[in-house]
């Protein structure tokens, strides 16, 4: 760690420490009040497109799983199948369920067979915030997710999904939202740093001019316009992928 991170991360849990009877308060208050909207309606996997086979697997928590939207072909991994079968034959699978951190993510993907992929988009990261898990132990996480998923898929590229702009969840009131916020943003930074120069692992993290566009009623999980944004940057980064053997 670094002089800067170890600075940061001291002002961070000072500030814990000092806000921690708000942020607990306000921690059982959201999640009182909160709608807890349901997983969209939808089949977990299938083959559809044109092209040459492109073989996808989704995993993840409730963002992953398309929470916030209806149906399946609004969530992530509708839209991202449409894109991506307008060049492939996408044969693809979702793995996600509300609640999951990447502790549970691990176990999740440790019960799938093991068989050949081509990319593996990983959502995790908001529950890892609100369990206050330490941004360095967070990135540790993703490298042992990444092996795993080396060791038992060999995928061409492994995307990780920034976690998202918790700064910008309208369901968290002040100072929590700073607080989630700045954890959130400190866990994105090291780990676009930790897999630069890694030709297989890609950190994905789509701009927003403002981080509340694009939220669910809910004011915590994307909307439809919210996973369009999602799913351009993961489409293009895919595009740029050479996946001839």
């Amino acid at each position: 760690m670094n002089t800067g991170q170890f600075r940061r991360d001291w002002v961070r849990y000072l500030h814990l420490a000092v806000l921690a009877p708000i942020l607990w308060l306000q921690g059982k208050y959201v999640r009182r009040v909160t709608p807890k909207l349901p997983e969209p309606e939808g089949p977990r996997h299938g083959i559809t497109g044109h092209g040459p086979a492109l073989r996808l697997l989704i995993a993840g928590d409730s963002a992953a799983a398309g929470v916030g939207v209806s149906f399946r072909e609004d969530a992530l991994c509708g839209q991202l199948v449409q894109r991506l079968s307008q060049r492939f034959t996408v044969h693809w699978q979702l793995k996600a369920v509300t609640g999951l951190d990447s502790p549970g993510l691990q176990a999740m993907l440790e019960s799938l067979a093991a068989r050949p992929l081509d990319v593996v988009v990983l959502s995790v990261g908001v529950n890892d915030v609100t369990n206050l898990m330490p941004p360095d132990k967070w990135v540790d996480w993703q490298a042992r997710l990444a092996e795993l998923i080396r060791i038992r898929h060999h995928p061409k590229i492994i995307i990780h999904s920034a976690v998202p702009p918790m700064h910008g969840f309208t369901a968290l009131p002040q100072p929590l939202r700073w607080f989630m916020g700045d954890w959130a943003l400190e866990m994105n930074q090291r780990l676009k740093r930790s897999v630069h120069g890694d030709v297989r692992r890609f950190f994905e993290w789509p701009i927003h001019d403002d981080a509340s566009t694009g939220l669910a009623a809910d004011g915590f999980h994307p909307g439809a316009v919210g996973y369009a944004v999602w799913v351009q940057g993961l489409s293009e980064l895919i595009a740029g992928v050479d996946f001839e053997p």
